[in-house]
């Protein structure tokens, strides 16, 4: 995927919200069918879906992945505080170190009482409980509180496929 351009300011008309919908929904659509549903010509159609990729609007392209069939274990919901006193230098070294993670599949940086919040993957709580204190001990990362919420199950996928 190329680097996003400076082209993110301008404002996306009705066909390119029309492309960007779909495309969530079903990022294997062919261009052909994708033209036929957003009322363009082929052609037109990919140039609009490859300005959207080169504006960063579409990021990539990817399967959604029953987690629990291909890697049975635990998921988790955790919270993070660092300290108060930490300072960019500690969220640089955590955001380094959840980037460096595998067990982390998603790390955003939140408002409110937490700084953090994780979808974590592990094989039981064992092994959460070893890697994050891995990360309390890790006195460049400054973490206060750790709070871990087990998924209990999948309610809503983030863009299931038409079927």
């Amino acid at each position: 995927m190329p680097e996003p351009s400076q082209d993110h300011n301008l404002p996306l008309d009705r066909i390119d919200q029309a492309i960007i919908e779909v495309l969530r929904h079903n990022g294997r659509i062919t261009y052909q069918k994708l033209s036929e549903l957003v009322h363009l010509t082929p052609r037109p159609c990919l140039e609009r879906v490859r300005k959207l990729e080169r504006m960063g609007v579409i990021l990539g392209y990817g399967a959604i992945v029953d987690l629990q069939q291909v890697s049975p274990g635990l998921s988790l919901l955790v919270l993070v505080a660092l300290s108060n006193q930490s300072g960019r230098a500690a969220q640089k070294a955590f955001e380094s170190t959840m980037r460096a993670c595998p067990q982390v599949l998603e790390c955003r940086l939140i408002s409110g009482t937490f700084d953090y919040s994780l979808r974590m993957r592990c094989r039981d709580m064992e092994h959460y409980r070893v890697l994050t204190e891995t990360w309390l001990d890790n006195p460049e990362l400054h973490i206060d509180k750790l709070v871990a919420h087990p998924e209990l199950a999948t309610v809503k996928n983030p863009a299931p496929m038409p079927g």
